[in-house]
């Protein structure tokens, strides 16, 4: 988690919001990724789906078996969604998202009939770090 959190300060530099995103196999960092939503001008380039994108690539397969992701925030419906199609194991996060999570709140996306592969779900890993980071950033800008 403590690279997700690195991912996530660089991210608050960039004007981003501080969300980092790392992957995990055989206890190697396969690839690491931050919010690149404004820089790329792409609402998908979260985190979660830039690390999964890179670590597809990286790895040879869309399928990311025994891949463990440890995220700096609770993934949005997409980024879950996104998670579940790559078969990630395991899936570590930081702060809670009552408003956009997609995982604990919201939708639940890993308890519906329709999801095909739930990974093991861990969160509030660092969890005051990476909601205080989040605040912080939300306080500067209002």
């Amino acid at each position: 988690m403590d690279l997700a959190l690195e991912q996530a300060k660089a991210c608050e530099t960039r004007g981003e919001i501080p969300v980092g995103a790392v992957i995990i196999k055989d206890n190697q960092v396969v690839s690491q990724a931050g919010n690149r939503i404004v820089e790329l001008k792409d609402t998908t380039a979260h985190a979660e789906t830039l690390a999964i994108r890179a670590a597809s690539e990286i790895l040879g397969n869309e399928r990311l078996i025994d891949c463990d992701l440890y995220t700096t925030l609770e993934p949005c419906t997409m980024c879950a969604a996104a998670i579940s199609y790559a078969r990630i194991r395991r899936l570590y996060y930081g702060a809670e998202d009552v408003k956009f999570g997609g995982v604990d709140n919201g939708v639940r996306f890993y308890h519906a009939k329709s999801c095909h592969h739930r990974p093991e779900v861990y969160g509030g890993i660092n969890e005051a770090e990476a909601a205080n980071m989040l605040k912080a950033f939300f306080r500067a800008r209002r």
